[in-house]
């Protein structure tokens, strides 16, 4: 299975959630939002939201600094 992440297509193993994308492209324990479809997903439902073929996935990581 493929999915657009971040505008560029990933292959990912099925079944998929978003917790196993997170796993799969090495973000894990990073501070991370996840918008699937055009909606933001809160970090409690990334287990239990599931992505399929073709969906998009935008990825984006907190960086502080001062």
């Amino acid at each position: 299975m493929s999915l657009m992440v971040n505008g560029r297509t990933e292959p990912l193993p099925q079944p998929a959630t978003l917790d196993g994308l997170v796993d799969a492209l090495n973000l894990t324990g990073q501070r991370l939002a996840i918008e699937h479809n055009g909606q933001i997903v809160p970090r409690s439902l990334w287990a239990a939201t599931v992505v399929v073929a073709d969906d998009c996935i935008e990825i984006v990581k907190a960086i502080g600094g001062g």
